[in-house]
């Protein structure tokens, strides 16, 4: 990957917290950094999926049938197969966990 130079302004308090914990402070900042764009993606999809664009409520509110199409003609039946895979749910707590757990 490549790296570029960039010079970020702390407080004190701050560095000395960060070198408390880790000798290199440009990979806990990298690691922080991305963190907190991995939850900034999480919760966009969060609330694109709460509050869908006005263009799309109608394929969001569309059943599978509607959303599959000719996936339920008998020549494209081997495109789904609707006893595979496993029911899963979110949990806030613990991610994607098998449901009825």
């Amino acid at each position: 990957m490549a790296t570029e130079r960039v010079t970020v302004t702390l407080p004190v308090e701050m560095l000395e917290e960060i070198d408390r914990s880790e000798r290199n402070r440009s990979r806990f900042v990298l690691e922080a950094v991305r963190r907190e764009i991995q939850r900034r993606r999480r919760e966009d999809l969060r609330r694109s999926l709460c509050e869908p664009h006005a263009e799309t409520s109608e394929l969001a509110d569309a059943g599978f049938e509607d959303w599959a199409g000719g996936a339920s003609r008998p020549e494209a039946e081997d495109l789904v197969d609707p006893g595979g895979g496993r029911a899963i749910r979110w949990d806030a707590e613990h991610g994607w966990i098998e449901a009825g757990k």
